[in-house]
């Protein structure tokens, strides 16, 4: 028994040794995966559409990089003038994490929207910006508002906006523009990091801190929306399973330190 029970032992030992080695090396391999999509370095890989300005016209130098940072700024601006922006990747996604540390700063742009007080957002499914006509304000996606807190009370981030869009939230279409996550607020200039996990149509999440805040299925297109309407009467797909991902210029200064992409198996 005592030569049996040892034996068992040492395999049991041997086994958990394995296995352990085997789970760092797969850790490690998923690590190497992830793409920076921001290089810190410029914005090459990237593409402007600013409401009123034609594709890759950056009005006011609005993103740049500046000591490592993607920044959004609106120093050259006046008054904003509902001139939202968004900077498009090169490349669209369909099944991904998306990984992005961000942090609100200064004043907003003088005559920006109450609402776009320390806002913005990812967008993801999106269209492309070569398809956004030129008054466009948003682009037809999905979007992960980013939200900074005001000082007092609960402001969350991380909640979904649907511009052109509708997703699937309790097994039921939901049409409402905007819902909250179960984040907490984040105030004043702290990086907050936020993950994104797209899986195709099948399920998106919302994620603070390793904590799922958000999730729903079946992102599609309203076929009611304007935007829309024109990707339907174009052959676009009603149902999203793959597109461009963007960030957001809203009329809040915003720094992304980190804009990082893990691509998932289907």
């Amino acid at each position: 028994m005592k030569a049996t029970s040892s034996l068992t032992f040492c395999l049991t030992l041997l086994l958990t040794l394995c296995i352990g080695s085997i789970a760092t090396a797969d850790d490690s391999r998923t690590e190497k995966k992830w793409i920076p999509l921001f290089n810190g370095k410029d914005l090459n890989d990237w593409t402007v559409k600013i409401r009123g300005h034609e594709v890759n016209e950056n009005f006011g130098d609005t993103f740049r990089v500046e000591d490592g940072l993607l920044k959004v700024g609106y120093d050259q601006y006046g008054e904003f003038s509902e001139k939202f922006g968004h900077l498009f990747y090169k490349t669209p996604f369909s099944h991904y994490i998306i990984r992005v540390e961000y942090r609100f700063t200064g004043e907003q742009s003088t005559g920006g929207p109450g609402w776009a007080f320390r806002n913005s957002g990812i967008m993801v499914h999106g269209q492309t910006p070569e398809s956004m006509s030129k008054d466009q304000r948003f682009p037809v996606s999905i979007e992960v508002q980013l939200l900074g807190g005001k000082g007092t009370g609960t402001r969350t981030t991380a909640n979904l906006c649907t511009p052109g869009t509708h997703v699937v939230m309790d097994d039921k279409l939901f049409k409402p523009h905007c819902v909250n996550s179960h984040s907490k607020t984040y105030h004043g200039d702290q990086w907050v990091t936020v993950e994104v996990e797209v899986r195709g149509n099948k399920i998106i999440k919302h994620v603070i801190d390793g904590k799922t805040v958000l999730s729903y299925t079946k992102p599609q297109l309203d076929p009611e929306d304007a935007d829309a309407k024109k990707l339907i009467a174009q052959g676009a797909p009603v149902l999203l399973d793959q597109g461009t991902i963007s960030l957001q210029s809203e009329s809040h200064p915003i720094e992304f330190r980190k804009v990082e992409l893990l691509n998932l198996a289907p």
